[in-house]
């Protein structure tokens, strides 16, 4: 679900094209085997969608205006995730609520385009942190979406971080959302002050939920009309969030109604620690159910 102006930017493109929407350079891709829109501020899929399907991804109407984040499509956490800004020695310690790639400006380093999909390279225009580097790598087809986010400790001593890769998922009702795969983990309830608990058979969304589960499996995604599966890679935390009424700034009632986050992350529960030269990937795949 993405707005219609973004919906009329597409239509007008064959292959791959550059173009601005929102004020912000954006890579579009309208091929054979489906459509797919990167933001280039945070290295942002805005949009994904198979051929003879829906759209995957959740955008909101009405985004900030720039230097805003757009809220939607997988925005990237990190070198942090929410406010866990870890007492080391860099400058950047005391940077923004989730992070410093989100805002950044990103290039394209390489398009590999071939007859099953896409893969897309991205790296940031300006070092964002004096120890640790990132790059994104986006690969796209008909069946899959899967995107991953690559930190290197360029440092001379190791480095402790979390981060997420942000996923709003499409979803019919959020109300009718059920989520398999969770049982049994133990997870952090932010709206109880993290209490911990453990799951109960399959989540239901009732209502408002911020919760960190401690597993690294698959979730399924249930919305009364598809199902999706949320894959991962190198991540032990899964957060479920969906603000009910309590809603940002640019999320209208009526928009708040066809998302639901899960996304792939590591936090407070899995934090990586990164050795000097060592490299972490932390990867989402999002694919039918």
């Amino acid at each position: 679900m993405i707005p219609d102006s973004l919906k009329q930017l597409l239509s007008h493109v064959d292959g791959h094209q550059r173009a601005t929407w929102e004020g912000r350079d954006v890579a579009l891709f309208n091929m054979a085997w489906g459509e797919m829109v990167i933001s280039l501020q945070g290295a942002q899929v805005l949009h994904f969608q198979p051929t003879n399907d829906t759209g995957w991804l959740w955008v909101t109407p009405t985004p900030q205006a720039l230097p805003g984040a757009i809220r939607g499509g997988i925005p990237l956490c990190w070198p942090w995730f929410a406010d866990e800004r870890y007492a080391d020695e860099s400058p950047e310690r005391n940077g923004p609520f989730h992070g410093l790639a989100r805002h950044a400006m990103w290039r394209l380093d390489a398009v590999d385009d071939h007859a099953e999909g896409i893969e897309v390279h991205l790296s940031p225009e300006e070092c964002l942190h004096s120890q640790l580097t990132a790059r994104v790598v986006i690969q796209a087809n008909a069946q899959r979406l899967n995107v991953e986010i690559i930190s290197e400790n360029i440092g001379d001593a190791p480095i402790k971080t979390s981060g997420a890769l942000h996923t709003y998922l499409a979803v019919n009702e959020v109300h009718q959302c059920r989520l398999e795969g969770l049982a049994g983990a133990r997870y952090l309830d932010k709206l109880r002050d993290f209490a911990e608990s453990e799951q109960q058979g399959t989540l239901a969304i009732r209502g408002p939920v911020d919760r960190i589960y401690h597993t690294n499996e698959a979730v399924l995604l249930n919305d009364g009309q598809r199902t999706l599966r949320i894959g991962k890679q190198s991540s032990d935390s899964t957060v479920v969030w969906h603000p009910d009424s309590d809603l940002p700034s640019d999320t209208p009632a009526d928009a708040a109604k066809h998302f639901l986050c899960v996304e792939a992350a590591n936090t407070r529960l899995d934090p990586v620690w990164l050795v000097p030269g060592a490299q972490h990937l932390l990867g989402t795949t999002i694919s039918r159910g």
